[in-house]
């Protein structure tokens, strides 16, 4: 039999339904000579610092940098069921052979080639490989599995990005963390993001708007318009003098112009246009198109590429022809669809671009939920839209004079709509208006030369100076995307700060560790952001840098660079910033509401990652955001013995684990007693309690 290991339990039945494997386990499905299963996302995960050493737990300065030499691995707690099922399957003699069927990219690898180096499974692997989860798709990929060797350089490149920003997370959080005394979560790709944010609100603040002023003549049926001024006066003058004078045009140009088509979406292209139009966040439009997938309904998501491979174009064709006669906006295309524009085998990496599925011709769009309709019914007007014809249009500009000065007209006319009216039916059909509007030129009469106009009426039109807007997750994006681009080797693979299938994560991270707030659509920097961008140094929040291992990690896939290479420079650069990097920057002391010199007390240390624990309206509480520990006020345990926890109880609790205490309520007697309250902390979300009863002759009181 055949073990196929996919990365969720959705996925699974997918793939199971195609196999014929109908029978259902407990965690996996079995039935025509396969046994189908799933991983739940990683069943494995990096280690934390404390499981390589004791002294790891608590936060000091001089245990970094923490440099794995072995490194270990960790099984959460909710996964060590399925983690044990799929242990076993891979062992089970009637197994022959293993199919890694996660999703077709470089977190896909890693969460299952861990699984199989975990189990020390020495079974043929091979690699399913497929863009769509259509059944005819899924049937092809199994009728063409990969050696699972042909992957072991992606499975290498995916190591290094997870033990990389391992290195740099957990060692430059720990060190700005002590040298600041407050949590400052630092990563590779999350860091530079910020600085971008940061610098753009810098911009904002220190902009200074000045007034401009334009004079513009009325000419009938159109207006010229004139170079714009810093000083009114200068432009009161001209008006004075062009008022009610006459003008003649002396120089018409008119070109034919050419729109192309957009290209076809890859995955940042697209969550950049949701959330300009639905106002979406990158994760939301990820959710739905990968929801969109599972369903069979669109192609794989997490993809950089903008083509179709050239074995697709009959798809194509079979799509197109029924997205034009079955959705409203289908009704803007005319004429044979130019699928060729967007087809290019050698511009597809890892996955073509994303497109429906013919699945969508039995889809009830009314099922759906709104938020994967919006994105599918996109997906299908781009497809629309790449391959129709071009816009084409008459552009004209006219040089006006009157009274010794020059003005300028310019207008447009439309010769042939092509994709854009495609676009149009589809904006017509929004529910919402979006708030882009294409500022177009209107059409022009037909204008000679020697024409005159008489009279004419002059005016200013006044204005100011816009300072920078402020990021949107769109224009976010598309800064990420080119992130120290300019300084990059023109042939460099993989330019910018992350890949199309991290970017989403990092803008949410951003936001929950508190450095960003969404206001609306905009992203803004918070000041305990704006605070961290100040004291981290150059290396750690520029974006060429990340751009580079990005780049680096491409040579790694490619087998152009040893893994062991790539891992001592970044080993390098942790061990680097710790010894520069000994104390808090004088200036930047006092930047921070917790930091050494202006700190609220600490009741005592957590008992997880040695942090501080502050007293809160609610309980005591760690001060390291990514731990979970906290002491409630109230609870169940101290409330049934009609006691709280106060902050003498939870300091007592912190240092020695209990505490003694007097009148307990029995809730059985009514009466009450004497204990010690045993604190017992599991790791989880709550903290447990126990009593012990010390012997009559040795209690304390």
């Amino acid at each position: 039999m055949k073990l196929v290991v996919a990365e969720k339990p959705s996925v699974a039945m997918a793939l199971a339904a195609v196999l014929g494997a109908d029978e259902k386990k407990d965690g996996y499905l079995e039935g025509n000579g396969y046994l189908v299963s799933w991983c739940v996302g990683h069943l494995l995960e990096l280690a934390p610092p404390e499981v390589y050493g004791e002294q790891y737990a608590r936060w000091n300065y001089g245990d970094l940098p923490i440099l794995p030499e072995t490194w270990k691995y960790v099984v959460p707690k909710e996964k060590k069921k399925q983690l044990s099922l799929i242990c076993r399957l891979m062992k089970e003699k009637r197994v022959e052979s293993v199919v890694c069927a996660t999703d077709a990219g470089r977190e896909g690898e890693l969460i299952f080639r861990l699984v199989y180096e975990y189990v020390q499974c020495k079974k043929p692997m091979e690699r399913l490989w497929i863009s769509s989860m259509e059944d005819e798709a899924i049937r092809e990929g199994f009728e063409h599995l990969r050696p699972g060797s042909d992957y072991d350089r992606l499975y290498d490149a995916a190591v290094c990005r997870a033990e990389a920003d391992w290195l740099i997370g957990i060692n430059a959080t720990r060190l700005f963390s002590v040298l600041y005394g407050v949590t400052l979560n630092v990563g590779r790709v999350m860091s530079p993001t910020l600085a971008i944010l940061v610098q753009r609100e810098a911009e904002i603040r220190d902009f200074r708007s000045s007034p401009f002023y334009v004079p513009e003549i009325e000419c009938g049926e159109f207006t010229a318009v004139g170079e714009r001024m810093s000083r009114k006066e200068d432009a009161e003058k001209i008006c004075g003098e062009c008022d009610g004078k006459e003008a003649f045009v002396m120089e018409v140009e008119k070109q034919l112009k050419t729109v192309q088509q957009p290209r076809l979406y890859d995955l940042t292209t697209l969550q950049r246009e949701c959330n300009r139009i639905y106002g979406y966040t990158a994760q939301q439009t990820l959710d739905y198109l990968q929801s969109l997938y599972e369903k069979k309904l669109a192609t794989y998501p997490r993809t950089d590429s903008q083509f179709l491979t050239e074995d697709m174009q009959d798809t194509a064709a079979a799509l197109i022809l029924w997205m034009r006669e079955n959705l409203s906006f289908g009704g803007g295309c005319s004429g044979e669809p130019d699928i060729n524009r967007v087809t290019d085998g050698s511009k597809v990496t890892d996955h073509h671009a994303i497109i429906p599925t013919m699945e969508i011709a039995g889809q009830d769009f009314a099922e759906l939920p709104s938020g994967e309709k919006d994105v599918l019914l996109l997906i299908a007007m781009r497809l629309l839209c790449a391959t129709a014809k071009a816009h084409r249009y008459e552009a004209v500009t006219a040089e006006i004079s009157c009274a010794g000065h020059t003005f300028t007209a310019k207008g447009k006319s439309v010769l042939r709509e092509g994709w854009k009216e495609v676009e149009r039916l589809f904006r017509n059909g929004l529910k919402q208006k979006t708030e882009e509007k294409e500022k177009e030129d209107m059409a022009l009469p037909e204008l000679l030369k020697g024409q005159s106009f008489e009279p004419v009426s002059a005016r200013i039109r006044e204005g100011k100076t816009s300072p920078p807007k402020h990021y949107t997750e769109d224009s976010l994006l598309a800064a990420m995307e080119i992130a120290g681009a300019a300084d990059m080797p023109e042939d460099a693979e993989r330019k910018g700060l992350g890949t199309s299938a991290t970017r989403a994560a990092i803008l949410e991270k951003l936001v929950s560790t508190g450095f960003v707030e969404r206001k609306k659509k905009q992203l803004i920097p918070t000041e305990k952001g704006t605070n961290l961008i100040m004291v981290l140094p150059e290396e750690v929040k520029s974006p060429l840098l990340t751009a580079e291992w990005e780049a680096r990690l491409k040579e790694v896939e490619r087998g152009e660079l040893d893994p062991k290479e790539f891992m001592k420079g970044i080993a390098d650069m942790s061990s680097h910033l710790v010894e520069t990097h000994s104390a808090p920057k004088e200036e930047s002391a006092g930047l921070f509401p917790d930091t050494k010199r202006n700190r609220r007390e600490a009741v005592g240390t957590c008992p997880r990652c040695g942090a501080p624990v502050y007293e809160n309206k609610k309980g005591f509480s760690c001060d390291n955001k990514e731990c979970t520990f906290m002491l409630w006020k109230e609870n169940r345990f101290f409330s049934s013995k009609k006691k709280s926890i106060t902050k003498a109880v939870a300091a007592a609790l912190l240092k020695e684990g209990r505490i003694f205490i007097s009148g307990l309520y029995s809730e059985k007697t009514g009466r009450t007693y004497d204990a010690d309250v045993v604190m017992e902390d599991t790791g989880d979300k709550y903290v447990n309690f126990r009593l012990e009863f010390p012997e009559k002759k040795g209690r304390r009181k």
